[in-house]
């Protein structure tokens, strides 16, 4: 026998062995890693689903739940094997103190949340905050007080335009188009609201500086305490006064009934004092169970998000599945942050929320889809870069996005005050 041929076939040999070991190696390590991925991530969702906000949380949770569906349906997170989002709900009741304590049951209890959204009132976000910002868990949130991104935390990310950019934004348009309607601009303004953080921010930046950058005197003030027992001595001011316009500004459903009600009653709606709100609480369905199609119609709010052009799609979805007539910013934005999400796992490549919350603070996702204006990007505040507004109008029934023109899907009109 050939001694060089010997040598070949150990060499063979050893080289077929150490091949085998080595793909069986390989396979173990891809084994090992695949058993590491989780089947599944946590998600939260924190809204008040009990007391006088229940019916927005309720809203929160339709949003959340179609973006999980559709994550999940489209593969779920691909870095991470395509493991499926698992929504974990809590209810923050409707105080302060309440969603302090939900906070405190979620960290404690839910210790494998990646990431969070909700909240719903800024004053209700600004508790949770306190206590996710200690546990390093990455909320995302639509609330609109500036004093949520103030405060130097690092775990919060506010998808909306901050309340003083949401007037700054909004009450401009809102003037021109006054002015195209009627060939004047308005000249006195009251101003009623609750004493919310939302609210509070809002008025703050209209007092400051935007009544006087547009030329607007402040005839009436009043503020209330939510809920709002009797409209009547807020709104027999308005009419003593007769200002050009009308600020109403409530955060509670019940509250908006009342007010509008009252302001029907004593003959100031219709347009006889055109009617602006900078919250979403005017515009909600559950406002046509109180009063009329004629009362609302006309009525415009500032809000920081709405279905709009190129949510088609999703609002019949919405339509179909839940029976809710229009898509609110609550269902809308909650859908949006799903998705952020995703693509901040999908950027972590774990379920770490650390390793999440980094990832919304380096992410540069282009332009966004499911919030209006600017960019999938955080500044160093953790305020959405760019974010805009959405002007929303009563017209027939209906409360429908007219401004900025490549969203509306309605032209607006401004009501004739008489």
């Amino acid at each position: 026998m050939n001694q060089d041929n010997g040598k070949d076939e150990k060499s063979r040999t050893s080289l077929t062995r150490r091949t085998v070991i080595s793909g069986a190696a390989a396979v173990g390590l891809s084994t090992m890693a695949r058993a590491q991925q989780p089947a599944e991530v946590k998600v939260g969702l924190i809204v008040p689903l009990s007391g006088i906000y229940t019916r927005p949380g309720q809203v929160m949770r339709m949003g959340a739940e179609m973006g999980v569906e559709h994550i999940n349906a489209q593969g779920g997170i691909k870095s991470l094997g395509g493991a499926k989002l698992k929504l974990v709900v809590i209810d923050c009741g409707d105080t302060t103190e309440k969603a302090k304590n939900a906070a405190q049951r979620m960290v404690a209890q839910e210790t494998d949340l990646v990431a969070a959204t909700g909240s719903y009132l800024s004053s209700f976000t600004l508790a949770v905050t306190e206590v996710t910002e200690r546990a390093e868990l990455p909320v995302l949130t639509l609330s609109y007080s500036d004093l949520l991104t103030e405060r130097g935390f690092k775990y919060i990310f506010q998808t909306a335009a901050p309340a003083s950019r949401q007037s700054e934004l909004g009450l401009p348009e809102l003037m021109k188009l006054a002015e195209a309607a009627s060939g004047k601009r308005p000249k006195t303004v009251a101003m009623i609201m609750d004493n919310t953080a939302t609210s509070v921010a809002t008025a703050k930046a209209l007092k400051e500086k935007i009544f006087a950058q547009e030329g607007l005197q402040l005839v009436v003030e009043e503020v209330w305490t939510p809920p709002l027992s009797d409209a009547t001595p807020l709104i027999q001011k308005v009419r003593s006064a007769r200002p050009d316009l009308l600020l109403f500004m409530p955060n509670a459903i019940s509250d908006a009934k009342l007010g509008l009600e009252k302001i029907n009653e004593f003959g100031l709606g219709q347009g006889k004092i055109p009617t602006v709100s900078f919250s979403i609480t005017i515009a909600e369905p559950d406002m046509l169970q109180s009063v009329s199609t004629d009362a609302v119609q006309g009525i415009m709010t500032v809000v920081a998000n709405w279905g709009s052009k190129g949510h088609e799609a999703l609002i019949a979805e919405l339509k179909a599945k839940y029976k809710e007539p229009w898509m609110t910013q609550n269902v809308i934005s909650t859908y949006g942050d799903m998705w952020l999400m995703k693509a901040a796992l999908e950027q972590a490549g774990k379920a770490d929320r650390l390793a999440v919350a980094q990832a919304f603070r380096t992410m540069d996702g282009g332009p966004s889809k499911h919030y209006p204006g600017g960019q999938l990007k955080f500044d160093e505040k953790g305020r959405r870069v760019g974010a805009g507004v959405v002007i929303v109008q009563w017209q027939s029934g209906v409360p429908v996005t007219v401004y900025p023109s490549d969203l509306a899907l309605a032209a607006p009109f401004w009501p004739k005050k008489s």
